[in-house]
C-alpha cells in the first residue's frame, strides 16, 4: 500500500515498513510557549473524557454500514470475519519543537554525525493513517514517527482528540491504551465532531535529560544559526535609526 507525502497531507499505514523522502523545514525555536499562552484550541480540557461504550458485533457492523454511508473522502472502514474492523483516522502534527530524523540520504550527503539531523516539522501537517481497531494510541503513535524516520523515544508525544461541543472546541490527551479508529467509528466520519492531533507531553518545562547527546547538538546547532539571525536583525535597525539621527542632526540649523 502506497504512501503520499506533501506539505499537508500524507497516506500510510501500520501494516507497512517503507520510508521515502520527505521534506521538512526549519523554524522557530523549540523552547515551550510562554505561561499563559495556549495552542490553537480555545479550550483544553484533559479530564473530558467520552464513555468506553462496549458493542456486540451486531451493533459494530450497523454502525460500520452508517458510517460507510456518510464518507465523502472515500476512506470507509471495512468489517472482517473475525470482527475485527479497519479504517482510517488522519492525524495533524502540532510540535513546537524539531524532531530527530533519521536521515535516507547517503552517509557522505549528511553534513552531522550518525547520519541525523534535527527539524522542524511543518504545522498544521496531516497524516492519514490506515489502521485497525485492535491498534492503540501508542501503537499509532510509534507508526508516525516510523513513517516519519524519526528516531526520538515515542513516549515524549501524546495523541490527542478534539471536540467540537456547544460551540467550545475541547481537546484532551488520550491514554496509550485507547483505541483511535473506535473513537473515529463513534464519532463519525466528520472532523468537526472529531480530529486527533499530535503534540508533546505538556511537562511544565523542557525535559532535557530525555534527550540525547546527538539531539542536544543539533537543538545547539539551531540555535547558534537563530541567535545568528537576530543579531542581524538588530544591527540593520540601529543602523536604519543611525543613518536617521544623523540626517535630523544634519537637518538641523547651527547660528553663527
Amino acid at each position: 500500500m502506497s504512501w503520499t507525502s506533501s506539505m499537508s497531507s500524507g497516506y500510510s499505514s501500520l501494516e507497512e515498513e517503507d520510508s521515502e523522502e520527505y521534506f521538512f523545514t526549519a523554524r522557530t525555536s523549540f523552547f515551550r510557549r510562554p505561561p499563559g499562552k495556549s495552542r490553537a484550541a480555545p479550550q483544553d480540557d484533559q479530564k473530558e473524557r467520552e464513555p468506553h461504550l462496549c458493542l456486540s458485533k451486531e451493533e459494530v457492523k450497523e454502525k460500520i454500514q452508517s458510517y460507510n454511508s456518510s464518507v465523502t473522502d472515500k476512506l470507509k472502514m471495512t468489517l472482517n470475519s473475525n470482527g475485527i474492523y479497519t479504517g482510517f483516522i488522519k492525524v495533524q502534527m502540532e510540535l513546537c519543537r524539531p524532531i530527530t530524523v533519521q536521515s535516507p540520504l547517503d552517509p557522505g550527503k549528511c553534513a552531522h554525525s550518525n547520519n541525523e539531523a534535527a527539524f522542524y516539522l511543518p504545522n498544521g501537517y496531516v497524516n492519514t493513517l490506515h489502521i485497525s481497531s485492535t491498534n492503540t494510541v501508542r501503537e499509532v503513535i510509534e507508526a508516525l514517527l516510523r513513517k516519519f524516520l524519526v528516531t526520538d523515544n515515542p513516549a515524549k508525544f501524546a495523541l490527542y482528540k478534539r471536540c467540537h461541543k456547544e460551540d467550545q472546541v475541547y481537546t484532551c490527551k488520550l491514554s496509550d491504551r485507547e483505541h483511535p479508529l473506535y473513537l473515529r467509528l463513534v464519532a463519525g466520519p466528520q472532523t468537526e465532531m472529531l480530529s486527533f492531533v499530535l503534540r508533546e507531553h505538556e511537562t511544565g518545562e523542557v525535559m532535557w535529560e530525555a534527550f540525547s547527546v546527538p539531539e542536544l547538538q543539533n537543538f545547539l546547532r539551531i540555535l547558534d544559526k537563530e541567535e545568528h539571525e537576530q543579531l542581524q536583525l538588530l544591527r540593520k535597525r540601529y543602523a536604519a535609526y543611525r543613518d536617521k539621527l544623523e540626517e535630523a542632526l544634519g537637518g538641523v540649523w547651527k547660528p553663527g
